[in-house]
């Protein structure tokens, strides 16, 4: 069902968590002007010298394309935009978005870490945080 390895995707779960929860980074639920892409990459360049932030983008950009768009699919899932009956066409439209920005639009989403876990719940996928 996952081709990325799920001690992958709950190790994302753990460091977005612990980046997200230090005091000084903020993400509001909307972006100012509507483009979440520029929005996020500002907010991240606001952190560039953080430790956990680095570690994150080093480990999320070691992974393949593939592997990536996975985690996007996991995060639609988790957000309710797709059904557990439309896993694969959330793959494929994640896989067809796909650009090297999409790791750090991922780290700027602010629940992203219970989308995901919801997103393993929802396919029957056993875990623990």
């Amino acid at each position: 069902m996952l081709s990325i390895n799920l001690d992958t995707v709950l190790w994302v779960v753990r460091a977005t968590r612990e980046f997200h929860a230090k005091e000084e980074v903020v993400f509001p639920d909307d972006s100012p002007d509507g483009n979440d892409g520029d929005w996020a990459m500002q907010i991240l360049a606001d952190h560039g010298s953080d430790l956990t932030l680095q570690e994150l983008r080093i480990g999320l950009r070691g992974l393949e394309p593939g592997q990536q768009a996975e985690l996007l699919a996991l995060k639609w899932l988790g957000r309710g935009d797709y059904g557990s009956s439309e896993w694969e066409e959330a793959k494929r439209e994640a896989l067809e978005n796909w650009s090297p920005e999409v790791m750090d639009r991922l780290i700027a989403t602010p629940l992203i870490s219970e989308y995901l876990l919801e997103a393993l719940d929802i396919l029957g996928i056993e875990h623990e945080e």
